[in-house]
Formats: structure tokens, C-alpha cells, sequence
């Protein structure tokens, strides 16, 4: 804080302040940070074997990056949270539009200021939070944007040449100057806008039009992108990538506890919601396990992946519909149910890149299909293996379940039922009640009717009973009368002959 009362050049030369090249600053902060075992990169998880030492790799090596992976792995995010490692202030000639070090001028104006004033050249204070500059590349980006381009009505007023320096409007690259540039999707970037970026990584100097311009920016760059196949919007050209000295490889979570992690701190759950809305550890993996099904889903694109988005989306859209069924059945609180899943299929539609089978079946239906999926891998960390134990012959812990279907019976949960309503239909349903205690005796008792649901919906999915889509829940039943009922409507339909109801 001493050095902001520094406030000429005589000054922060007596204060005996030394100038450090970006580079340097993140380099030297970083091995400060690891010497005192601290957490570098704050709130990345699942990243501290993997993406985080090469990162700490790269920036000891003083390198450029690029982290290079599929959408909603963080890339973006690492890239902000880099401006830690930046030293808090940094003093400039005070009007620079460069953000000039006094003891390091570079362009036209730092010079002219400082034969002008000399020792008294007034110095500014820049924050490290203002010492970041990020980019998505978009086709219509051009080298003005980035680099900069002549102003002939800077020209015009200050009456000056189009040869002189100072009729030159600076982009977005030299105003980034002793700062950290991001371009995020540089793959989006037109093959001769990425040309235009070779001189500044190589040369560190910017050539604008017909000058011979030499501004030795200081800049860490940081570039993003998904893999070069992921769609056909381009790719990085071989010499520019050759020139960013360190690519990483970032991924998705690879377990479900990690993924799990990502999800409750970045949701945006408000505090009513917390205290009013109980959200079991079944429904938070469900929610996990239905991004681990759809990145192995022969419906969609892997190419494309899915987004760590997509889950954190899903679980605000989970806890939202369980609050939208609580205020409007009167109630004071309540706890997530297996048929709010049914709020969750619009986070599902919009964050997955179909394939052609996948198109075919439509989105709704494949979202559908992973929540049906989702319910089948978890249900034998719960539940006994339905297909284990119709090998093993061993006495069947859901006989009285099925018979109970199959006997005609029938269930609906609907998504609006109050909570008693919920319990009192599932309770109607023998035998069910039974196995949770038999597996489960230790829970609550809202986890017990919870896992009552969740039993009905993995038995449908091991095709034990048979369960249908409603517009607002699900309806059970037996498998096989199902089967035949479905059979028939259909042959009714094949003999209905006319649109006035005549056979």
C-alpha cells in the first residue's frame, strides 16, 4: 500500500521498485504460492493430478497455453482465475492507453512523455483485475479488432500523415499490454486472422498496415479450444499452434463424487430453496449419473461432449420443480422425489449434440432414455441385481411387488400429489415398503418413501413392471398386460377405417 503513494517516476526509482515482465510476475508469484502449500487455482476440482501441475508446468516455463478439450471443462475458468498470480498492483505512466511501465515506455507517447517530464512523469496504479482481457473468437473477428488499424479521423484532427505513429488505433492485443490475453475457441478464427498472430508470439512486436511498428508487448497469452475435430468450423493453422509452447488437455470428471463436487458449488441454489428443499445423495449422483450415461450414449455425439453445464443446470431445474410442487400444494418444505426428474428434461435437450439415430429418436425421448439409464446403473448400489437373482434361483425380495402388478393393479405418481398423497399411493403398493426396510432400515422416513419410488423405477427399467410416460409423472403397471394392451390398441387402429369412427 506504500507504493501507491508513489506518484511520479523520481519516486518508484528511489522506492527501488524493479520491473518484471508478465511472465516473470506469474512465475515467481507461483513459486511463492507453492512454497507455502497454497491452493493455486481455487474452486477447480477434479483437476490436482492431472490439468493443475501441467498448468504450474507451464508457467514455471514461462510459456504461452493452450488449454485444449471439450466444451465445459473449466477451460475459461482457469484462464480468469490465473490473474492471482499477478502481482495486486502494477505502477503506468499515467494516460497510456498501453498501460505503459514507466520504467519501460514502448510506444510514442510513453517516450514522449518521459523527454518531456522526465522525472516528474505522473504514474497510475493498474489492479491485476483490470490486467485481464478475454476474446471469443467469432469469424467476423479481424486483425483491427485484435491488432488495431490506421484512424483516418485521428489523422484528420490532429492533422498529422497516415506515416506518423500516432494516427494508429491500437486493438485489442496491445491494449492487453503487461496483462494476460485469453482467446477462447481459437479454432473459430479465421486462418488469416490466426497468421496475423505469429509475429506477436514469435517476434513479440505488431505490424499494422505499411508500418514498421516494434512494440515489444509483454503479454501471457492463453488460448482455448476444442479438439480440431470437434466440428467442421475450422482448426488451428500448424504454424501457430507450433509457436504456443505449452498445450494441456483438459477433461471431464471422472468419477461421480468429483462430478458431484462441481455440481453443489457451482449450482445456483438460493437460501429458501436450502432450507426448505431436501435433496437426497440418491437424487444428486442420479443427476451426476445422467451426464455419465450420455457421454457413452450411442445417441450422442462424443465429438461434441457434454458440458459439465448440463449438470449443474439439471440440478437448479430438480430443486425449482420440487419448490414449484411445495407452493402450490400449501406445503412449508419438501424433498426431491424421482418424478421431479421430469423438470429436469429441458436442461437435458438443450446442452447434448445428437447423432443421425439420436435425431431420429428426438431429443426429449434420448433425455428420457439416460434418466431410464441413470436409474438402472445406480439401482444395483441399492438394490439387489434383479438379473443376479433370477440366475441364482434365490427367494426374489420383489415377488410380492411384481404379483401385485400383475394381479392388474396400477399406480400413478403425478408430480403435483402433496406429500401425503405421494406416500399413501406408494404405501398402497405390497411389499414395497418391506424391501426398503429389509435393505435400508436406518433412513429417514422421507428417504424411505424417496427409495420406494426409486425401486418402482428401477424395476421398470430391468422390465420386471411396465412404466409409462404421463404429461405430468409416471404411471406402473404389470409388464405383460401392458404388452397386450398395446398389442390391441394397435390392431384397433389398423382396422379403423374412416375419420368418421365406421370400421
Amino acid at each position: 500500500m506504500n507504493l501507491l503513494k508513489i506518484n511520479t517516476l523520481k519516486e518508484l526509482r528511489e522506492s527501488g521498485y524493479v520491473s518484471r515482465s508478465v511472465k516473470e510476475e506469474l512465475r515467481e508469484n507461483l513459486i511463492k504460492e507453492l512454497k507455502n502449500k497454497n491452493t493455486v487455482l481455487e474452486g477447480i476440482i477434479g483437476y490436482e493430478d492431472t490439468v493443475i501441475p501441467d498448468l504450474q508446468t507451464a508457467i514455471l516455463s514461462q510459456h504461452n497455453i493452450l488449454l485444449l478439450g471439450l466444451r465445459g471443462q473449466a477451460k475459461t475458468r482457469i484462464a480468469r482465475l490465473m490473474i492471482n498470480l499477478l502481482d495486486e498492483y502494477v505502477p503506468y505512466i499515467e494516460g497510456s492507453e498501453l498501460f505503459e511501465d514507466p520504467l519501460n515506455p514502448i510506444s510514442w507517447f510513453g517516450h514522449h512523455i518521459l523527454e518531456i517530464k522526465g522525472e516528474d512523469t505522473p504514474v497510475a496504479w493498474l489492479h491485476r483485475s483490470e490486467r485481464y482481457t478475454e476474446k471469443l473468437a467469432t469469424p467476423d473477428v479481424t486483425v483491427a479488432d485484435l491488432i488495431g488499424d490506421v484512424d483516418p479521423i485521428k489523422a484528420a484532427t490532429l492533422k498529422l500523415t497516415y506515416s506518423d505513429e500516432r494516427v494508429i488505433h491500437f486493438g485489442l492485443i496491445p491494449r492487453a499490454h503487461r496483462g494476460i490475453f485469453v482467446i477462447n475457441e481459437l479454432p473459430d478464427l479465421q486462418a488469416r486472422i490466426q497468421v496475423a498472430l505469429f509475429n506477436i508470439l514469435q517476434e513479440k512486436d505488431i505490424q499494422i498496415r505499411g508500418f514498421k511498428l516494434r512494440l515489444p508487448l509483454d503479454i501471457q497469452f492463453v488460448f482455448t479450444a476444442n479438439p480440431e475435430d470437434y466440428t467442421n468450423r475450422g482448426s488451428i493453422v500448424t504454424p501457430l499452434k507450433d509457436r504456443i509452447e505449452s498445450q494441456i488437455l483438459t477433461h471431464y470428471p471422472r468419477s461421480i463424487d468429483i462430478s458431484r463436487k462441481i455440481t453443489q458449488q457451482e449450482a445456483k441454489i438460493t437460501p429458501s430453496q436450502r432450507t426448505s428443499i431436501e435433496a437426497d445423495g440418491l437424487v444428486k449422483d442420479l443427476v451426476e449419473q445422467i451426464a455419465f450415461e450420455a457421454r457413452d450414449s450411442e445417441y450422442i455425439d462424443k465429438k461434441s461432449g457434454v458440458s459439465a453445464r448440463l449438470t449443474i443446470s439439471a440440478y437448479e431445474n430438480l430443486i425449482s420443480n420440487a419448490e414449484r410442487r411445495m407452493l402450490l400444494n400449501g406445503e412449508e418444505n419438501t424433498f426431491v422425489r424421482i418424478s421431479d426428474f421430469l423438470g429436469v428434461i429441458p436442461a437435458i435437450t438443450g446442452k447434448i449434440e445428437l447423432v443421425y439415430e439420436g435425431e431420429l429418436e428426438g431429443p426429449s425421448k434420448v433425455a428420457n432414455i439416460l434418466l431410464g439409464k441413470a436409474i438402472k446403473t445406480l439401482m444395483i448400489t441399492y438394490f439387489p441385481d434383479p438379473e443376479k437373482l433370477k440366475k441364482a434361483k434365490s427367494i426374489n425380495p420383489y415377488a410380492d411387488i411384481i404379483s401385485w402388478f400383475a394381479a392388474g393393479n396400477t399406480i400413478s405418481l403425478i408430480d403435483d400429489l402433496s406429500l401425503g398423497e405421494y406416500k399413501k399411493s406408494l404405501e398402497s403398493v405390497p411389499g414395497l415398503k418391506n424391501v426398503i426396510k429389509q435393505f435400508h432400515p436406518r433412513l429417514s422416513d422421507n428417504q424411505k418413501v424417496l427409495l420406494m419410488e426409486f425401486l418402482l423405477h428401477g424395476l421398470a427399467e430391468f422390465s420386471l413392471i411396465n412404466k409409462s410416460f404421463l404429461d405430468k409423472g409416471f404411471s406402473f403397471a404389470d409388464m405383460f398386460n401392458s404388452l397386450f394392451s398395446q398389442e390391441f390398441e394397435d390392431d384397433e387402429d389398423e382396422d379403423y377405417n374412416d375419420d368418421k369412427g365406421r370400421y
